[in-house]
């Protein structure tokens, strides 16, 4: 079983991936570096959102879960 990623960590990956989907890659240090000049949030908070953005990107699954969550 893998992690489960909370609502709130799940809701701001879709925001920031549906404007800026293109500064992210599947390098996590890129990735919160990134984050840091989009959003101000918290330490933690910015990690998970990176750490799942990373996640996506290496499975190449970003566009698909862009799509999927957009008519939520």
């Amino acid at each position: 079983m893998g992690r489960i990623r909370g609502k709130e960590i799940r809701n701001a990956t879709i925001e920031v991936l549906r404007t800026n989907k293109n500064l992210f890659n599947d390098d996590f240090e890129s990735n919160k570096l990134a984050l840091n000049t989009l959003v101000s949030a918290q330490k933690r908070s910015r990690n998970k959102v990176a750490g799942f953005i990373t996640k996506l990107a290496k499975k190449k699954a970003i566009e698909e879960f862009i799509i999927e969550h957009s008519s939520k």
